[in-house]
């Protein structure tokens, strides 16, 4: 699986995830989660592996110590997608990429 194809895989996942996930009165929070996730998942797809957010996931160490394992947040971005609720996929993935930027200096 490549990196692209991992990353989009636990976009797909925490989508999956929130679409279960029952709440009294979220007021449609969860929905609109699950579908800016798998949105987010569905234009992950469409990047390249030599997109620049591939080489800050690389070097924040979210494919593993060599860079070839599956995708593995840390609690940083992992809490940032549990918290995404909406907006354009693409402002997650400036948000996950800013946050680790932010992390490695």
């Amino acid at each position: 699986m490549s990196r692209i194809e991992s990353l989009a895989e636990y976009l797909r996942a925490e989508g999956r995830r929130k679409l279960d996930r029952v709440e009294v009165r979220d007021g449609g929070r969860n929905a609109r989660s699950a579908l800016a996730l798998l949105d987010a998942a569905a234009y992950t797809r469409s990047l390249g592996d030599d997109d620049p957010l591939m080489a800050v996931l690389v070097e924040a160490g979210c494919f593993g110590p060599h860079g070839f394992d599956d995708f593995q947040p840390g609690e940083q971005v992992a809490g940032l997608v549990r918290s995404w609720e909406s907006g354009e996929p693409w402002q997650l993935l400036m948000a996950i990429r800013f946050a680790l930027q932010g992390s490695l200096t």
